[in-house]
């Protein structure tokens, strides 16, 4: 099956030049900023689904923030991985299969805090919503 990129235009073509390049284009989205590749499984229809995320690493593992821009609900990609906590992600040229689990308590806040040093509009997604943003870590098998 195809891998379905996200709709979202602008994440779209950043995926196509993240692909294209094996990462050289796309990895350091802007300065300071890093983002990487994943491909959930369609719950519903079993596609292939791909977006780009900003991440931190954490180990061998890599943070990722359910944010969706501080929607009311949570982003595709997530509840994908509710359904299916195993997905294929590529940082920069690196691709690796993973297991989602999401981060709570304690370890949730420290994470959070990690996240938000790169990007503070977290932050500002926050408050924009009543549900609590899930932090995500992404653990190679």
């Amino acid at each position: 099956m195809a891998v379905v990129d996200s709709p979202v235009g602008w994440v779209k073509e950043h995926i196509r030049k993240y692909v294209e390049t094996n990462g050289a284009e796309g990895h350091e989205w802007r300065p300071g900023v890093f983002t990487l590749l994943v491909t959930t499984k369609g719950r519903k229809t079993g596609q292939p689904r791909r977006t780009a995320l900003i991440y931190q690493p954490l180990g061998d593992a890599y943070v990722v923030i359910a944010s969706n821009g501080g929607a009311t609900d949570d982003p595709a990609w997530f509840k994908n991985m509710q359904a299916d906590n195993t997905a294929e992600v590529q940082v920069a040229a690196d691709k690796l299969t993973a297991r989602s689990r999401v981060a709570t308590g304690e370890e949730r806040e420290r994470l959070w805090r990690l996240m938000t040093e790169v990007w503070p509009a977290y932050d500002e997604y926050a408050r924009k919503t009543d549900r609590e943003i899930p932090v995500v870590v992404l653990e190679r098998v």
